[in-house]
């Protein structure tokens, strides 16, 4: 295997851990929603803790990226991450487990914009799509593990066992990060230009690109309806439908795991069979499978209550085209960008995709449950919010997630006319200035 198969596989193995970590809360939402007698918005604040602290320190953690060794990163942030998920299992109440949690952020922060910085140095334009589609297959992976593993763990031995069960690959994986490669800057174009990049602020190069700020603003409506979706998935599956925790695990285990899977191969490889046929290809294959989202997400949505296949399978064909969005945007991403600003670019990203999207997703759809499944029990003339109207607000709380990935089908269509004329203007300015540039800062 050479380096660049090397790195893509530890890479691979360092995105799945990352997303087995911080999805553990999902897979015990229903016994500790039991146990500590939360409310819906208590338990999308836990799922938010993390990204709160995700998006403010990775903007620095980006610039570090450009600047740093990025192996090293992803070491020390891995052993962070997992260590802090295995102490999430001491937590005695509401507040500790979100300290835990934020914590947790701080570590993960690292992945993304270490990893995908290193993919653009070590794989060309014509195969990024593929080599991100692969590393992102950690998502589905991780998400699929984490429901199944976590769920069944929780089962059989409480919530607290789920979590020290995620803890214990984070030192091996940290290890392994330590043999990543670490190329050039630019290393992967076709015109190397090394650490330089164009004059003046790296914020203000990234906010007079069009293409970048469609993309951050599809970051936002996509994360928004991830988190909302992967936080409560298990629990709509227990209250609806009448899974047990361990059931529930395994099905959302699967429906993210496989189908998110192929999903996410299946961006890498339309993207990369696109953009060789036109520039805005790797967009235009996003707007269409995330527009295909709204309709088959309602037909789930209006599956009647009690475990059916046809509520699997349509199921499946909704989180499907949801993962064939990462390939396609994070190549464009890095493609519109000099290599000198990959880590910043990420981070921003990230920043704006956390903030306003993985932040108020669990909560908006947790405090939107809340005040659904008040209403239910109030026409159901209830004295108090029982289970069956906790499952009423739920479930009607969840056709956001339609709703919002039509909104954003029209945003990367919207991004795609601009992909072109970004392109352009970086590769001209690359072919005259390559032997003048400025030292990034």
């Amino acid at each position: 295997m050479n380096r660049a198969g090397w790195a893509l596989a530890v890479l691979f193995l360092v995105n799945t851990l990352n997303f087995f970590d911080r999805q553990v809360i999902a897979a015990v939402v229903e016994p500790l929603r039991r146990e500590w007698r939360l409310t819906d918005a208590q338990v999308g604040w836990i799922g938010t803790a993390f990204t709160l602290l995700y998006a403010v320190v990775g903007l620095p953690l980006g610039r570090l990226a450009d600047t740093w060794s990025r192996r090293a990163l992803l070491c020390a942030g891995a052993l962070l991450w997992t260590s802090t998920t295995a102490l999430s299992a001491l937590a005695t109440g509401f507040r500790t487990l979100f300290a835990a949690r934020l914590a947790v952020g701080v570590g993960e922060a690292v992945c993304a914009p270490a990893s995908t910085s290193l993919l653009a140095d070590l794989f060309p334009e014509a195969r990024r799509g593929r080599a991100t589609s692969v590393f992102m297959l950690g998502l589905p992976v991780g998400l699929g593990l984490s429901y199944a593993v976590s769920g069944a763990v929780a089962q059989a031995f409480g919530w607290r066992a789920a979590f020290l069960v995620a803890g214990v690959p984070g030192v091996l994986v940290a290890l392994l990060c330590l043999t990543l490669p670490e190329p050039a800057r630019g290393a992967a174009e076709p015109e190397p230009i090394g650490s330089r990049r164009r004059p003046g602020s790296a914020i203000a190069l990234l906010l007079r690109t069009p293409t970048f700020l469609w993309i951050v603003v599809s970051g936002a409506l996509h994360n928004f309806n991830m988190y909302a979706l992967s936080l409560f998935l298990p629990a709509l599956l227990t209250r609806r439908h009448g899974l047990d925790v361990r059931e529930a695990g395994l099905v959302s285990g699967v429906v993210f795991g496989v189908a998110g899977g192929i999903g996410m191969l299946l961006g890498g490889w339309a993207s990369d069979r696109a953009v060789a046929w036109r520039p805005d290809g790797r967009l235009l294959t996003a707007a269409v499978a995330l527009g295909a989202v709204a309709p088959l997400a309602i037909a789930f949505l209006g599956q009647a209550p009690g475990p059916r296949v046809s509520t699997g399978v349509l199921l499946c064909l909704a989180v499907l085209p949801l993962y064939v969005y990462y390939a396609p945007v994070y190549a464009t991403l890095q493609e519109i960008v000099e290599p000198s600003l990959r880590g910043t670019a990420m981070a921003v990203y990230f920043f704006a995709m956390y903030l306003l999207g993985a932040s108020l997703g669990p909560v908006g759809t947790g405090a939107l449950s809340d005040a659904l499944a008040a209403r239910a029990a109030s026409l159901a003339g209830a004295a108090a919010i029982d289970e069956r109207a906790r499952a009423a607000g739920l479930h009607q709380a969840l056709y956001l997630v339609p709703f919002l990935s039509a909104m954003l089908g029209v945003v990367l269509w919207a991004g795609s006319r601009a992909v072109k004329r970004d392109k352009q203007a970086l590769r001209a300015w690359m072919s005259l200035n390559k032997n003048q540039l400025q030292p990034s800062a």
